[in-house]
């Protein structure tokens, strides 16, 4: 089921090294929920019909020197409305000095003050992109993510089909686990999904009839990786001899996550399979594909000139 992440403003502090002009309660009391920031040069000027209060506000060299050429009187008046408006919290860049009566008002309807050094732009920047991380849109899936050459492959099946034996065989191969059993997949753009492991089960992996196995204390510190890119997905299923299976791959299949069409595979399961390499090889041709060459239309391609 799809979750909306909240944080304490108290994240965003340490990450960023803010300066606490003035909070009026704790900042692990002050939850954020919301990717979204704004810069409020409309309300600063006297147009707050759209403000949009749970997004954190920053306040960058043009709206201080808007405010600066002012009069004492006008200031006031758009401070007080700003500040009436209760943002989440405010944001001061560029190391810019606070006006008193910003203080006051803030202050007077408990709105967080807060202050950086960072230019405007890099900051929002990395702001935006810390909030989409860590405030996405997050669903569990059960199923198993690893990296492999450089994909992030997201491996689904039912109970049993050997999709954690499979993971293990990739991780003596060189590659890295991210998650077992249960995969936190967070959407961090309209096109990106990243993948973690909740806490709890990090690095570990449970094969039936060994039990909990600690990949990092076997395998090494450079055999799991904390999150991943999902690139692709891969559904492992009992060999069905009645079903026909995709012999050229011509037809890509997609699995859709919290909105996202990710590239997706099946792979039938029978004894005698080296599921290891056959994932491997699946990782490689994905990676070819999003490089501008598809083997199985190149293939059709020079099958139908040889008919032709």
């Amino acid at each position: 089921m799809e979750s909306q992440t909240t944080k304490p403003l108290s994240y965003l502090i340490k990450e960023f090294q803010l300066e606490e002009i003035y909070l009026p309660t704790s900042a692990d009391e002050i939850e954020i929920s919301s990717t979204e920031v704004s810069r409020p040069g409309l309300a600063l000027s006297g147009f707050t019909g759209v403000f949009e209060s749970f997004r954190i506000q920053i306040i960058g060299k043009a709206e201080h020197q808007y405010l600066m050429e002012m009069s004492e009187a006008l200031r006031h008046e758009r401070l007080e409305s700003f500040f009436k408006l209760k943002p989440i919290a405010v944001i001061v860049t560029s190391q810019l000095t606070i006006f008193d009566e910003m203080l006051d008002y803030a202050k007077s309807y408990k709105v967080p003050i807060l202050r950086t050094n960072d230019r405007t732009s890099g900051f929002m920047a990395a702001l935006i992109s810390s909030l989409n991380t860590n405030l996405g849109p997050c669903i569990t899936r059960s199923g198993v993510l690893v990296e492999v050459y450089g994909e992030g492959m997201l491996i689904l099946g039912d109970s049993g089909i050997g999709k954690s034996e499979t993971a293990i065989e990739l991780v003596k191969r060189g590659h890295r686990l991210i998650a077992d059993d249960a995969v936190e997949i967070t959407r961090v753009s309209s096109k990106t999904l990243v993948g973690t492991a909740p806490e709890l089960i990090r690095h570990y992996i449970e094969l039936r009839g060994i039990g909990i196995v600690d990949v990092r204390r076997i395998f090494g510190i450079g055999s799991v990786k904390l999150t991943e890119r999902i690139d692709m997905a891969v559904k492992l299923e009992p060999w069905d001899s009645e079903k026909m299976y995709d012999r050229f791959g011509l037809t890509q299949e997609y699995e859709t996550i919290l909105g996202i069409k990710v590239p997706s595979f099946t792979i039938p399961v029978k004894p005698g399979r080296n599921l290891a390499i056959i994932l491997e090889i699946a990782a490689m041709n994905n990676r070819q594909k999003k490089m501008g060459y598809n083997t199985a239309e190149e293939f059709n391609k020079r099958l139908l000139e040889e008919l032709n």
